[in-house]
């Protein structure tokens, strides 16, 4: 069985990834976290910070010369912002008088639709920082960087892995929708809704 753990904030020094429960001998590569990640900045509805962000990758466990050890597997993804945040977001304790500016205010309105109010009253957050830190689309990149370690496992075992969009609401392919393999992939990452169906994507 595979388990997995993330850790890290949105704006924090990093975000570190473990996967555990790999066998040795599965090949994985820096270069191949990275095209993951960058595939996770395509399509439709990506926000701006994700055009700022740079992963830069390191794997720092469970990888030696190109195959797992059979150990956890330690991916950290480092935050290319955060030489703005390192006051902010340090994890020691810092001088109150060198947080200046709005990114150091408190942020007491919860967002509709985001964690933040649940996350204050379940924490006793008055300050809502500590919660959509965590609760962010940024610590996804941890999920995808993982998910091309277990991906690469299922390749071992002669699974590949090809997603794409067949319904948005109303709009729905239907069992009927056009099916891709593995050498469509870059057709279905060309499209900004990711489908595979020209005409449903339209």
């Amino acid at each position: 069985m595979l388990r997995w753990l993330t850790a890290g904030e949105s704006h924090g020094q990093e975000l570190i990834a473990v996967l555990e429960g790999l066998p040795a001998g599965v090949p994985v590569s820096t270069a191949d976290v990275v095209s993951a990640l960058a595939r996770r900045r395509l399509g439709f509805g990506r926000g701006a910070r994700m055009k700022l962000e740079q992963d830069e990758v390191t794997l720092s466990g469970g990888i030696r010369h190109g195959f797992t050890m059979g150990g956890p597997v330690a991916i950290s993804i480092a935050n290319t912002e955060w030489p703005k945040w390192q006051e902010i977001m340090s994890a020691d304790e810092v001088d109150p008088s060198s947080l200046t500016g709005a990114r150091a205010e408190a942020l007491t309105r919860p967002r509709p639709g985001h964690a933040d109010f649940t996350g204050m009253q379940k924490y006793g957050f008055l300050d809502s920082r500590p919660i959509l830190e965590r609760a962010s689309a940024r610590e996804t990149a941890a999920r995808v960087a993982l998910g091309q370690v277990a991906s690469s496992f299922l390749n071992v075992l002669g699974i590949n892995l090809v997603t794409h969009t067949v319904a948005i609401g109303s709009v729905d392919g239907g069992r009927d929708v056009k099916r891709p393999n593995f050498n469509d992939v870059d057709a279905i990452d060309a499209d900004d809704l990711r489908s595979f169906d020209k005409d449903l994507s339209a």
